[in-house]
C-alpha cells in the first residue's frame, strides 16, 4: 500500500457501507491521510475484517443509523439508497453526500470512459476493455464491474479507464468529465432503490451532462436530447445506420455489424451470442472510434470475445435439449432480449425479487414461443400472473426442483433458459450463484 499522507484538517468522512465500494473508500482515505469513521447497519457486514488490517484501530459503527457527530462529507457504498433514514438526515444538515464515482472522478489524472445502462454495461465495459488492449492501449476496468474504480488509482496510471458506472453511482455523482460517455439503453429497474421510474432514468442521463463525446442509442431519443450539446456524438442501434454511424446491415440474406455502408463483421463470425450481444458490439465500436481505436483491432476481440458469465451462457445439449445460463437478466428488460435471441420454443426459468417491477413485456415476448415457465422466489406468483394467457407455468421449490421440471417439459430442439427477471437476493448471494446453481443443475441431469 502507498505510503500514508499526513495532513492536518477538520474534515472527517463517514463511510456508509463495508462491502467492496467501502473498504476501496477506506483505502482512498487512508492513503490520502483523511479522517474516516465508518458504519454498517448489518450486524455482520462483511468487510469488517478487512477494514481492520486496512485501517486499525478504526472507529467502527455496525448494526445501527445513527449519523456521528462531526461528520462533513458521506461516502455511501452503492447499496445504501438515498431514502435511508441516515442520509435523509444527512441531507437536511447539508452533509455533502458523495458517491466513489465522485471521489475517483476528482483524482483521476488520465482520461476515462464511463459506461451505463439497465442492460449491457458489463460486457460492453470488457469488451471496450479488450479493444484498447488489442489496440495498444495501457486500459484499466472497474467501478460497478470488477475492481472498484479508486482501487484503480493505486496502479500505474494508464492511458484510459474504463468504467462500468450504475444508476446508484450516478445519483451521487457531481463531476463526471467523460473522455466518452455511453448509455447503453434505459428500461425500468431498481425501483426498489430509486423513489420512482423518472429519478431511475435521470440518474441514467446524467452520464452526459460533463461528457466530452457521447455514445448513444438511436431508438431512445430522450438520450439524443440530452447529448445534444456535446460536440462528438456516434449513434448505435439495430436498425441500419446513416453516415458514420453503426447499425445492421443485411447482404444476401447475411446479417452485418456495420458502420454507415461498410460491412464490418458478420453477426455469425461473432463470438457471442443473440441479438443485444450485437448492440452490445456495436456501442462498444462507436465508443472505440471516439478513442480513436484502430477498426481491424476491434473487429479482432467482435470476432474471438465469447461473453461473460451468466449472460447467455451455453452451458449444455442434454437429450436434444439446449440450455441456457442468463442469470444476469436481472430485470424483464434483460430477460426479454434473451427471449427474443432464442430461436425456436423456450422453456423459460424465471423467478426472485422483481424489484417493484412488471412483468407484462414478459408475456408479450414469449407470445407464440413459450413451451412452459418454471417459476421460482419471492414473485413467482406475480409473473404467473403476467403469463396466464401465454402458456401454463408451474412452480418450484429450488433450481434443482426448476430444472427437473424445465427438462421433463422440454421438448428436442427446445431451449431452456434461464432468465430470472428479477434480482437474485431473496435467495442466492447474487446473480452469480444463482446461475453457478443453473449450471450445477443441468449438469446433473442424464445425457
Amino acid at each position: 500500500m502507498s505510503a500514508v499522507k499526513k495532513t492536518k484538517s477538520t474534515h472527517k468522512d463517514l463511510v456508509v457501507g463495508l462491502g467492496a465500494t467501502g473498504l476501496s473508500v477506506a483505502r482512498y482515505l487512508r492513503r490520502n491521510g483523511l479522517d474516516a469513521a465508518f458504519l454498517d447497519t448489518r450486524d455482520r457486514p462483511p468487510g469488517i475484517t478487512k477494514l481492520a488490517r486496512v485501517w486499525p484501530d478504526a472507529s467502527i459503527t455496525i448494526g445501527k443509523s445513527e449519523l456521528p457527530k462531526g461528520i462533513t462529507r458521506i461516502v455511501a457504498s452503492p447499496g445504501i439508497a438515498d431514502g435511508h433514514p441516515l442520509l435523509v438526515k444527512a441531507r437536511k444538515d447539508n452533509i455533502e453526500i458523495v458517491s466513489d464515482i465522485e471521489l475517483f472522478a476528482r483524482e483521476a489524472n488520465a482520461p476515462f470512459v464511463a459506461i451505463t445502462g439497465s442492460n449491457g454495461k458489463s460486457t460492453v465495459t470488457t469488451l471496450l476493455y479488450h479493444m484498447c488492449r488489442a489496440a495498444g492501449r495501457r486500459a484499466l476496468a472497474g467501478g460497478n464491474l470488477g475492481e472498484p474504480a479508486l482501487d484503480l488509482l493505486e496502479e500505474d496510471e494508464p492511458d484510459i479507464y474504463v468504467l462500468e458506472v450504475s444508476s446508484f453511482q450516478l445519483q451521487r455523482t457531481e463531476t463526471l468529465p467523460a473522455e466518452v460517455a455511453v448509455l447503453l439503453n434505459v428500461s425500468p429497474d431498481h425501483l426498489d432503490w430509486h423513489a420512482d421510474e423518472d429519478e431511475y432514468r435521470q440518474s441514467k442521463y446524467r452520464v452526459y451532462r460533463e461528457a466530452r463525446a457521447a455514445v448513444v442509442n438511436r431508438a431512445d431519443h430522450e438520450a439524443a436530447r440530452y447529448a445534444k450539446d456535446i460536440d462528438r456524438v456516434i449513434t448505435f442501434g439495430s436498425d441500419e445506420p446513416g453516415q458514420d454511424q453503426y447499425g445492421i446491415r443485411r447482404d444476401d440474406d447475411v446479417v452485418y455489424l456495420a458502420r454507415g455502408d461498410a460491412l464490418l463483421i458478420a453477426t455469425s463470425d461473432m463470438a457471442m451470442v443473440g441479438l443485444h450481444n450485437q448492440a452490445n458490439a456495436l456501442a462498444a465500436l462507436a465508443a472505440g472510434e471516439l478513442l480513436g481505436l484502430e477498426m481491424p483491432a476491434m473487429l479482432q476481440v467482435v470476432g474471438e470475445f465469447p461473453g461473460l458469465p451468466h449472460r447467455m451462457q451455453f452451458v449444455a445439449r442434454k437429450a436434444a435439449v439446449n440450455y441456457v445460463n442468463d442469470s444476469k437478466a436481472t430485470n424483464v428488460a434483460a430477460a426479454v432480449a434473451s427471449i427474443e435471441s432464442i430461436d425456436g420454443n423456450v422453456v423459460l426459468v424465471a423467478g426472485g425479487d422483481g424489484k417493484g417491477g412488471e412483468f407484462g413485456d414478459l408475456a408479450t415476448a414469449l407470445e407464440g414461443k413459450l413451451r412452459a415457465a418454471v417459476l421460482i422466489g419471492k414473485d413467482a406468483a406475480a409473473i404467473a400472473t403476467a403469463l396466464d394467457t401465454v402458456m401454463p407455468v408451474y412452480f418450484a421449490q429450488d433450481m434443482v426442483d426448476a430444472v427437473s421440471q424445465a427438462s421433463a417439459y422440454a421438448e428436442s430442439d427446445d431451449t431452456v433458459l434461464l432468465a430470472p427477471a428479477c434480482a437474485s437476493f431473496d435467495q442466492y448471494a447474487n446473480y452469480g450463484a444463482r446461475g453457478d446453481a443453473f449450471c450445477d443443475a443441468v449438469g446433473a441431469l442424464p445425457r
